[in-house]
């Protein structure tokens, strides 16, 4: 079983290629293959045929999988991209924080 950094729900900011810098929020993860979906990145055309009777099909847009190491989470509190620290809280348990500010991850 492989470990991504990034959770669903979390916004992540692209590092390197034709997407860098754009910000989005992490709409799917696949730990298996280590990629990630992000919303408004990667978008690609895709070619549907009609499958049923009266269904239309043509070119569809849609994000495409891109791997979890080229994506870097943004902190919500000082809204700068960042790595990811774990800091075990009051309650016992294990939580994501901030390296630059400190802030905590919901």
């Amino acid at each position: 079983m492989n470990k991504v950094h990034v959770k669903t729900g979390d916004t992540v900011v692209v590092l390197n290629g034709k997407n860098r810098g754009k910000q989005g929020k992490v709409m799917q993860v696949a730990p298996a293959e280590g990629k990630v979906i992000v919303e408004g990145v990667n978008v690609v055309t895709k070619h549907v045929k009609p499958r049923k009777m009266g269904e239309a099909g043509g070119l569809v847009k849609a994000e495409s999988a891109l791997y979890a190491d080229k994506v870097q989470l943004v902190c919500p509190k000082c809204n700068k991209p960042t790595r990811v620290g774990h800091a075990v809280g009051d309650d016992k348990k294990k939580k994501r924080v901030c390296k630059k500010c400190g802030a905590q991850f919901e």
